[in-house]
């Protein structure tokens, strides 16, 4: 292997996760909620994305004193996560391994913080958040996560 070769190969894809409908705009509300939970617990003021499989926007929340520049990334993490059907830190450790050719994919946001949302096995949509460092914005998108059951 030469030196410029990731010593690690990139991660093959998951099964995919076969698409559902849309979420719709009340689950959408009670993710974010769940996850706008989590960040005021934990004083991290957060911008909430949640995304339909398409990537489309259904619903946004952006707290106070949340930086700027984390609204359009909250958007790109749920767009991202939901397009290609996992969770966006997947990107982060195989660009850190190397695996530069994830810099090619369109509307690829490699940041922690995007997860899928799936109910009854299914890709209904996903949930992007920015604001925090990026293990703060999973632990926030997470509890979004944890409202759908």
């Amino acid at each position: 292997m030469s030196a410029d070769t990731p010593s690690v190969p990139p991660p093959a894809p998951p099964p995919p996760i076969p698409h559902g409908a849309p979420i719709p705009l009340e689950l959408a509300k009670r993710i974010a909620a769940a996850a706008e939970a989590e960040a005021r617990k934990q004083g991290w003021p957060m911008a909430i994305a949640i995304a339909e499989p398409t990537g489309a926007l259904v619903y946004f929340v952006k707290m106070d004193n949340v930086q700027y520049a984390s609204i359009d990334l909250a958007i790109v993490k749920a767009k991202t996560a939901a397009i290609y059907r996992r969770p966006t830190r997947m990107f982060t450790e195989a660009l850190g391994n190397g695996h530069l050719m994830f810099l090619t994919f369109p509307d690829l946001c490699a940041a922690p913080g995007g997860l899928p949302l799936v109910a009854d096995g299914k890709l209904i949509g996903a949930i992007g958040v920015s604001g925090g460092a990026g293990h703060q914005d999973d632990v926030v998108a997470q509890a979004g996560v944890t409202a759908i059951a």
